[in-house]
């Protein structure tokens, strides 16, 4: 709860007129205590999961051949009740287990800094560190990853989210109820070590749902604009891994590809990639001008 009665008690305190976007903020946030703001975040993600994806769903049951020619594995084509299902449990998930996570979580995120108050901040301290979230969790993402690939992690564990080898975009947090927990804490790290604002803590959140969603969409549209992002993975990297499935030792990055680069766990990836291109190239673009990865 901001601790000012009035806009103008606010703007005494920072010495300067409040900006438009500061006084939206306070004529929202004011009277709302700071655990109320913090349970915001539940909504947002309810929210975007169940609109975000919406596009890649209807492509997908569109099957229009304009798109289709950009899918990645084009012979898996799940049903609308498949994606429905997927869904569902999506959000059952987020009803018994993201929520409590992020209701019993709050007292952690007043802990580290993350405040509510003025001022609002700039566009590059919020650019900056967003850039540290998701380096930070990108890395820690990956070794946690690739534990749950071990024999033990994977049965017990992993497998569940492997249910999809042709990922759809609705399956990007369908998981086992441990691993939602175990993966919570790289997406928690970067605000614990570089706490900012809240409404930066809720851009990160939708933003690394953002990424989950379109590397788990089964399409690789060469107009995305995440093409023009350094090192970004997107679905074709990550589509890779749900081909291999159990047996996946590559490509466990979440976000970039430098980690799966330095570590030496992209070779299949990056084998498959040129023979599939040799193969393109031999028959002049032929079957499998999509660019994707075949399965029977």
């Amino acid at each position: 709860m901001l601790p000012y009665n009035s806009i103008e008690a606010a703007a005494a305190h920072l010495g300067r007129n409040l900006t438009y976007a500061e006084t939206l903020w306070f004529n929202y946030s004011a009277d709302k205590s700071d655990d109320v703001l913090a349970c915001h975040n539940i909504l947002f993600l309810c929210l975007f999961f169940s609109v975000a994806p919406l596009p890649f769903v209807f492509i997908q049951l569109l099957r229009s051949p304009f798109f289709e020619k950009h899918k990645i594995q084009p012979k898996i084509q799940p049903s609308a009740a498949d994606i429905f299902n997927c869904y569902k449990d999506v959000m059952l998930s987020f009803f018994f287990v993201v929520g409590p996570l992020q209701l019993l979580s709050y007292p952690s995120v007043k802990a580290v800094g993350v405040h509510t108050g003025l001022p609002l901040p700039s566009i590059g301290e919020i650019s900056a560190q967003l850039l540290v979230y998701f380096l930070i969790e990108d890395y820690t993402h990956y070794w946690i990853h690739r534990f749950l690939h071990c024999k033990w992690g994977y049965e017990k564990i992993h497998k569940v989210h492997h249910h999809y080898t042709s990922p759809i975009a609705f399956a990007a947090p369908y998981a086992h109820w441990a691993e939602i927990l175990i993966l919570g804490i790289p997406s928690f790290l970067g605000p614990a070590m570089v706490p900012g604002h809240i409404t930066t803590f809720w851009l990160w959140f939708v933003l690394r749902q953002m990424e989950a969603i379109d590397t788990h969409s089964g399409y690789d549209f060469p107009w995305s604009v995440t093409k023009y992002i350094p090192f970004y993975g997107g679905a074709d990297h990550h589509d890779y891994h749900h081909y291999v499935g159990g047996q996946s030792q590559s490509n466990f990055s979440s976000v970039f590809t430098y980690c799966d680069y330095i570590y030496g766990t992209d070779k299949g990836y990056r084998y498959q990639k040129k023979a599939l291109q040799k193969l393109r190239e031999g028959v002049n673009g032929g079957e499998d001008g999509d660019g994707g990865f075949k399965s029977d």
